[in-house]
């Protein structure tokens, strides 16, 4: 069985390459998902998508708030940065983008066998 960490889907890391801390945080609830799948390997792909749907969504809500911040302070720079990262953010959830990672599914269903 593979003990590596499960990959980060491509399309993800490179969407996300100005944001390393981000894509950090996804490897992180794929880590997890990986150890859950290990101790009871119930549709761990599935586990996995849906680790990174929760975690995409919260990148989502921080992009969100951090509009909101800019907004408030009324900087053009800063609200158009903070826009541009939200619709970032809310490209990367589509599933389409991602879901297609033959290494990831390749790992998670490594762990089903």
């Amino acid at each position: 069985m593979t003990l590596s960490s499960p990959p980060v889907p491509a399309k993800l890391r490179e969407m996300l390459k100005d944001y390393p801390e981000h894509i950090e945080r996804l490897q992180e609830v794929l880590n997890r998902s990986a150890e859950r799948s290990r101790q009871i390997p119930l549709m761990p792909f599935d586990d996995a998508i849906s680790a990174l749907e929760g975690r995409l969504g919260t990148f989502i809500m921080e992009a969100r708030s951090e509009r909101a911040a800019a907004e408030a302070a009324g900087n053009p720079q800063d609200i158009a940065n903070a826009l541009e990262k939200e619709r970032l953010m809310l490209r990367a959830r589509l599933q389409s983008q991602w879901i297609g990672d033959e290494s990831m599914y390749s790992y998670f269903q490594e762990l089903e066998r």
